[in-house]
């Protein structure tokens, strides 16, 4: 699939090369800041100590700013099943947008396309299961938002890049905001564990706080149930999730 990639690179990756089957996840991110200028400073600022692999303008140009074969710095502290730092196992793509800090925007239908385009592309060569294709919230929810729940991961599923529920949205918007009782909260933590985020025991909250729980339940919504990020869950969420663990089996 043929698309035009320019070259910024940034001095901020590990020198020793990887091996191609390391390569297991792709990491989607926006930049945060206010302007597309100054987010390329900063990921090709030696000072900075972050970077991607790839970055993706407005207008949909890409840039390649760390090669596939060097892990670029641009996970951070981050858990996803039995992985941890996903640098060194995953290619990170950043996004032009000024997210939730500066004015979050919708991304535009250039930088869409152009995504589609490379995440084929990255998937067909390094063979990458669709269930390894995640968001920066997804592996760090207590630090992140990103990309954000304006993110069409439904739109990129049909495309096959990453997964979504395939459940009818009547039925969905029936359960909303219905409350579910302790033992379905647990299953619910169950299943978040199943999918892939990080709650280390699902009997019971411990090591995480409710004000943890809280955000990573923010993240399981800003992925799969987008028009309402209440940190609650509700039955609708539950309902989504059951459908999730029953697509990855």
């Amino acid at each position: 699939m043929a698309y035009k990639i320019s070259l910024n690179y940034s001095p901020n990756f590990d020198s020793k090369k990887r091996k191609k089957n390391q390569i297991k996840f792709i990491i989607f991110h926006y930049t945060g800041m206010k302007s597309e200028k100054a987010a390329i400073k900063r990921l090709t600022n030696f000072k900075s100590d972050v970077s991607c692999n790839y970055f993706i303008k407005k207008n949909g140009e890409i840039i390649t700013m760390v090669p596939d074969l060097y892990i670029a710095w641009h996970a951070g502290k981050s858990l996803w099943k039995k992985y941890q730092s996903l640098n060194k196992n995953s290619i990170g793509i950043e996004i032009a947008n000024p997210g939730h800090r500066h004015g979050y925007k919708r991304f535009s239908n250039s930088q869409i396309k152009s995504l589609t385009k490379l995440s084929r592309s990255l998937i067909k060569k390094y063979k990458i299961n669709l269930k390894n294709i995640l968001g920066h919230s997804d592996i760090a929810p207590e630090r992140k938002k990103d990309p954000g729940e304006k993110f069409p991961w439904e739109y990129l599923a049909k495309k096959n890049i990453g997964l979504w529920h395939d459940l009818n949205k009547k039925l969905l918007y029936k359960n909303r905001k219905k409350k579910i009782d302790f033992n379905q909260k647990k299953i619910f933590i169950k299943n978040l564990n199943k999918i892939g985020y990080s709650i280390q025991n699902s009997k019971k909250l411990e090591p995480y706080s409710e004000q943890n729980f809280n955000l990573i339940t923010k993240a399981f919504q800003r992925r799969f149930r987008q028009d309402l990020i209440s940190g609650t869950i509700d039955k609708e969420c539950l309902i989504i999730s059951r459908n999730l663990v029953k697509k990855l089996n």
